[in-house]
């Protein structure tokens, strides 16, 4: 498919009832993401869920290759898990970390994953450290290679943060980490699917995302990839008939690819939504969708810049589909739900979410209109008019 705008506009039902600038939360899906899992649905309520499993070995496997192609990688690489927390967390937790070990993140860290390396300092006595950005909001890499010593285990990046637009540029910390022979682990839920994703070129050891968002697949599936040349070395939290094998009783053996991170059940209609969403993607092209979505959020920030007392929040040159904005003398609440009422979708970015983050430049609640290649100018022009009326 070339950028065709009038399929796209047509492939996806909710853009003629909404205006939806909430991408970042969770996008407008496509007919044919629907349409997949509603078709697996009936075949469930026709003949059965196992018998429906059974028939559609093909379909699911197909959807690993999908992903695989997606991000430069193996399918033998891929596991398919219910969120991209999941498997975020089945790749974290399956690193063996010991007393003194060093986790080395960044300052616009992501709240869950946060917590989870203070759960681990908690647990297991490692360290936490921030890489420092420089005053432009970008990592400061000279100041990172002065972190660095034979006590760091993890160097774990955000992407693209969950507010004001930042893309990190982890292939620069993916060639630190392999210079150092150090883990490094991506999270890109936020970057799958607005932008091409390789994790060669990234450099990384594990990449773990939704497909919610920027895909626009189902809600309650994500995936994690891990290197191949790293997988036995990762002994899963949890682990079960899916992801190792009872060879006697006493003895059970992992698999030696990514499934050893899924679990037995799983929601095969999202799944195989899924696979509709990458391969929707592919289809249009990632490279083709960052584009347009430059194009997007540059109109979309200079309209924005063009009223009187709004404030965008963006620390760095390198920006993305994401954007944040508070306004002088009005509750971000209270924008969020009265552009609701109008029909317009954003949703509220709190300091809570990028703790760090926000300490550092001070911010508050805040607005955040995430667009995505399917949105267009008229709809940006509503938002901004709609906007200004209310302020």
């Amino acid at each position: 498919m070339s950028f065709d705008k009038e399929k796209i506009y047509g492939d996806t039902p909710g853009k003629q009832k909404v205006i939806h600038f909430n991408n970042a939360g969770a996008s407008l899906v496509t007919q044919t993401v629907l349409d997949t899992q509603k078709d697996y649905l009936d075949l469930e309520a026709d003949i059965g869920g196992y018998e429906a499993l059974a028939m559609s070995q093909d379909k699911l496997e197909n959807v690993y290759k999908s992903v695989a192609k997606m991000i430069n990688a193996t399918p033998e690489e891929i596991a398919i898990v219910e969120n991209a927390t999941v498997g975020w967390a089945m790749g974290f937790y399956a690193i063996d970390f010991k007393p003194g070990d060093r986790i080395l993140t960044v300052e616009a860290e992501y709240v869950s994953n946060f917590i989870a390396y203070l759960h681990m300092e908690k647990e297991k006595g490692v360290s936490v450290e921030v890489i420092p950005s420089d005053e432009n909001g970008n990592l400061d890499l000279k100041l990172l290679e002065y972190m660095i010593d034979e006590n760091v285990k993890l160097i774990s990046a955000t992407h693209v943060p969950t507010n004001s637009g930042l893309v990190n540029m982890v292939s620069d910390l993916g060639k630190i980490a392999k210079k150092h022979d150090i883990l490094f682990l991506v999270d890109a839920c936020q970057s799958v699917g607005q932008m091409p994703i390789d994790v060669k070129a990234i450099g990384c050891d594990m990449l773990s995302a939704t497909s919610r968002k920027y895909l626009r697949g189902p809600r309650g599936v994500g995936f994690l990839y891990v290197k191949k040349s790293i997988i036995e070395e990762l002994h899963p939290p949890i682990v079960d008939l899916r992801s190792a094998k009872w060879l006697s009783p006493t003895v059970y053996e992992l698999r030696n690819d990514a499934k050893r991170f899924e679990n037995w059940e799983n929601n095969c209609a999202a799944i195989l939504g899924f696979g509709a969403a990458v391969d929707y993607a592919l289809e249009v092209g990632l490279e083709n969708i960052k584009g347009r979505n430059d194009e997007l959020a540059g109109y979309l920030r200079d309209k924005l810049n063009s009223i009187s007392g709004v404030n965008i929040h963006a620390i760095s040159d390198h920006q993305c589909a994401i954007t944040t904005f508070h306004v002088d003398g009005h509750d971000a609440v209270d924008i969020v739900n009265k552009l609701r009422e109008n029909g317009i979708n954003t949703s509220l970015s709190e300091p809570s979410s990028t703790l760090l983050d926000a300490r550092k430049n001070k911010l508050p609640n805040m607005v955040r209109a995430s667009i995505h290649y399917y949105n267009d100018e008229t709809e940006i022009d509503r938002f901004i008019e709609t906007l200004t009326k209310m302020i």
